[in-house]
């Protein structure tokens, strides 16, 4: 049966000679794959394999069967084609260090809108920031956990978690002033912290993940993160 929704492209594998199988967090039914022919050939039309690079932002009308994993794409097309995010080096690393987090955190449930709408706002907002984005993938991760049903209160909750957890985590007061301001001020407030802060929180955050999420395991992008945006 064919229906529209929007979506968000996470990854995808190569299938066969032509094809992939792509993974999408779409908005009407969550977390689908969809199998996509012919798009890994230098006659594809319009380098459609463009469309399903990490964080592209898809309208589409797909064949959707609630009794299958792998499903087909009829029409797709991008919603806002990117100007500055594959192309920015900071941003592009940040997007990749999201989309694993999202490839390990979204599971094959029923859909979310109102999710689906934060993850299509921070998309747009690190896509259109020109200044205060070295932060976001800090502050993103801190918004999603609400949505992942484990986001803490304040600054001492998280620090207490993470304590019950055996993690060193000892903030002074700059980095719980920076925690408050991530939690509860939108993307892009201004926070000013060092690199050496910047990192241990990062670190702070993926620890606090994977005493939520038992299938977390190695995040692979930490350390070109680390490097880039320190």
């Amino acid at each position: 049966m064919l229906q529209k929704t929007r979506g968000i492209a996470l990854s995808y594998i190569r299938y066969r000679e032509t094809s992939i199988i792509a993974r999408i967090y779409t908005e009407e039914f969550g977390l689908q794959s969809y199998i996509v022919n012919s798009v890994r050939t230098a006659r594809s039309k319009n380098n459609r394999i463009a469309l399903f690079q990490p964080l592209t932002l898809l309208d589409m009308v797909v064949y959707h069967k609630n009794d299958r994993d792998l499903h087909r794409i009829s029409e797709v097309k991008t919603i806002q084609p990117f100007q500055s995010l594959p192309f920015d080096v900071a941003k592009s690393t940040i997007a990749m260090f999201v989309t694993e987090m999202l490839n390990k955190v979204l599971k094959e449930e029923a859909s979310s809108p109102v999710l689906f709408r934060f993850l299509i706002d921070s998309i747009l907002f690190l896509e259109e920031a020109s200044v205060n984005f070295e932060n976001f993938h800090l502050a993103f991760l801190l918004k999603l956990s609400f949505f992942l049903g484990f986001g803490p209160e304040s600054d001492r909750e998280f620090e207490s978690q993470l304590r019950e957890n055996s993690y060193p985590f000892l903030p002074d007061k700059e980095v719980e002033t920076a925690l408050n301001i991530m939690l509860k001020r939108p993307l892009g407030t201004p926070v000013k912290l060092t690199r050496t802060v910047r990192n241990d929180l990062l670190d702070a955050l993926v620890a606090y993940y994977q005493i939520h999420i038992d299938s977390i395991g190695e995040v692979k992008s930490l350390p070109v993160l680390r490097e880039v945006l320190g």
